[in-house]
């Protein structure tokens, strides 16, 4: 806990881009020089690319936020979540969610500023260097049980889509059931996790990352086209707490909407960003290898696809959906 809260000061030290000598960051950490070194080294690891400049010291290419609990608090206004809590470092933010289920209140979040055991969807890491991107997850508990859920994800990404419209991005897709692209590639991704009965109540945690700020080593790493708000933004992303609040606020107002409305309130807003409708899919899975054209979503999120015998509705998220 110490070197983590030691490693912590250092990163803080760095946020603002400028070069920080080897001795204040000492002073700041409370460690020796050697020790500073390791702590720069675990942080480069992690992802970060710190530079060290002979007569000058260390520093980011560019500067970071970090999450402030306050200012997150303020940029959020009222009403605040019930509980909202910033981590430093945890394994991920939805796995911290299920292990106290039971004792968080409804439509509690927490967000981390590093996971060392990201998820995305079926069983894939997420890459979750801390200071970079957006990593959150949040509780919601639902009296309708699985079967009333179908589309929940689709929901979750137009509200995602929302957010960044309000922050002023553009061009911003989805393409089903869970990613959120933008100029051809993965901007952010969702992971919702059901727990209960089949009839209900059940609860849902529902997972996002959202990309700030790649590194080209990172883009290496994820191995598929990713985008990032930097570069959407010419280089300048916007505040990470803003954003981060505004995915809190548009993820509050949607589920809310979505318990009374299920997806079919949501399915004209996810038509209008539907990447998939018109394009030549390849599609496997539980239903085998098959090619089609998409043709939008049913009312209860299902992927309908025209192939030339006939058009087949695909409702399992255990496929890959690839556009041609």
């Amino acid at each position: 806990m110490k070197s983590l809260l030691q490693t912590r000061d250092i990163l803080h030290a760095l946020a603002s881009g400028q070069p920080v000598s080897g001795a204040d960051l000492a002073a700041r950490a409370g460690v020796t020089r050697a020790a500073v070194w390791k702590h720069v080294d675990a942080l480069r690891m992690r992802g970060l690319p710190i530079e060290a400049h002979a007569g000058a010291g260390y520093r980011l290419p560019w500067p970071i936020e970090l999450l402030d609990a306050d200012i997150l608090g303020h940029a959020l206004g009222t009403p605040q979540p019930a509980s909202l809590e910033v981590h430093w470092e945890i394994d991920s933010t939805s796995a911290e969610l299920a292990r106290r289920r039971d004792a968080m209140p409804d439509g509690a979040v927490v967000l981390a500023e590093g996971q060392h055991a990201g998820r995305g969807r079926r069983g894939r890491s997420w890459l979750s260097p801390p200071g970079l991107n957006i990593y959150l997850s949040c509780l919601n508990r639902f009296e309708q049980g699985f079967a009333g859920l179908s589309g929940l994800s689709l929901t979750v990404g137009v509200a995602v889509a929302a957010a960044l419209d309000e922050l002023g991005v553009t061009g911003v897709g989805l393409k089903w059931p869970n990613d959120v692209m933008a100029d051809g590639a993965k901007l952010a991704g969702i992971l919702v996790e059901l727990n209960g009965e089949y009839q209900g109540p059940c609860t849902a945690i529902i997972g996002v990352g959202l990309n700030v700020r790649l590194t080209d080593a990172m883009r290496e790493a994820i191995g598929q086209p990713a985008a990032d708000l930097a570069s959407l933004c010419a280089g300048h992303p916007p505040s990470r707490n803003v954003v981060a609040a505004g995915l809190i606020r548009h993820l509050r107002a949607s589920l809310l909407r979505f318990a009374g409305e299920g997806f079919a309130g949501f399915a004209e807003a996810f038509d209008r960003r539907d990447l998939l409708r018109g394009k030549t899919l390849h599609l496997s899975g539980a239903l085998g290898n098959f090619e089609g054209t998409g043709a939008g979503v049913t009312r209860q999120g299902a992927l309908r696809v025209r192939t030339a015998s006939g058009e087949v509705c695909v409702d399992s998220a255990e496929v890959t959906v690839r556009a041609r």
